[in-house]
């Protein structure tokens, strides 16, 4: 038999195949997110910037809440907001995350299925956009509003934290594969718009069997710049911006994970890099 013949057997019956068995939730929280390590940059730059410990935490367009999850955990008196408009995935994050914590840290985490544009929750030390979710917002006078509203909901000294992608594959219509211990997460640019800077992108997963979940995700976003960002958070009304760019292993040539300050850059194939931007 055929692998073909035999994917077509496996997809007859379902929850028979490793792509049926899937929680795409689970997938992606192993392939694109890593907070203890967002969580060590946002806490230990708003220490740096600040001179202070932040403790009030708003995590905008949380999907799973798992970066609050992460961050209720590190300090007993940490608190976090997790807004979403998603109410499946609040309720997942729920019950497969906040579930997981004890009681005094769950108790610490204010879950919201409410817009980010109109939320009201008390000021935060720091908001996080993170995962480019803002770009949601295609137009200038649409983004301005959003970190309008971020501006207001910080405190005298809060800092908004956010980050974003480019580099000169990013304009590409193409699928990048990143292989996992069981699975394969798939990035595909499915379409760019050059004239609007629309970009349309999906998240599917392949699994060994031939399975996969197709378009497990789906972003139909506007690719900003970082000239863009940082010009309207400072029509926005932030004091000061700043970018975070990754260092690089010299044996590898690959990102270490470190994000530093800088006015330049460099021209790579693709980067992610953070943002802050101080009240």
């Amino acid at each position: 038999m055929s692998r073909k013949n035999k994917h077509q057997k496996n997809q007859k019956g379902k929850g028979t195949t490793l792509a049926n068995q899937a929680d795409r939730y689970v997938l992606y929280e192993k392939a694109v997110q890593c907070v203890e390590a967002e969580i060590d940059m946002v806490d230990e730059t708003f220490q740096s910037l600040r001179s202070r410990t932040a403790r009030i935490l708003r995590e905008d367009f949380c999907g799973t809440a798992n970066t609050s999850c992460e961050w209720v955990q590190r300090r007993d008196d940490n608190q976090a907001y997790a807004v979403d408009l998603d109410k499946k995935v609040i309720r997942w994050g729920e019950k497969h995350n906040i579930a997981k914590l004890n009681d005094d840290a769950a108790s610490r985490i204010h879950l919201l299925n409410d817009d980010v544009l109109t939320v009201d929750v008390p000021p935060a030390d720091m908001v996080l956009a993170m995962n480019f979710s803002y770009q949601i917002f295609k137009t200038r006078s649409q983004l301005r509003n959003y970190f309008g509203q971020v501006y207001t909901a910080l405190v005298g000294d809060g800092v908004f934290f956010l980050d974003a992608f480019g580099g000169y594959e990013t304009y590409r219509e193409m699928e990048e594969e990143t292989e996992h211990d069981d699975f394969t997460y798939v990035w595909d640019q499915a379409r760019y718009q050059p004239v609007t800077g629309d970009i349309l992108c999906y998240i599917h997963f392949t699994f060994p069997d031939g399975s996969k979940i197709n378009r497990a995700f789906a972003y139909d976003w506007r690719l900003w710049t970082l000239p863009e960002l940082q010009e309207l958070l400072t029509e926005a009304g932030f004091a000061r911006t700043q970018v975070y760019w990754e260092g690089t292993e010299r044996k590898s040539g690959e990102g270490d994970g470190v994000y530093t300050p800088t006015k330049t850059g460099e021209a790579d194939a693709a980067w992610i890099c953070y943002l802050s931007a101080e009240k």
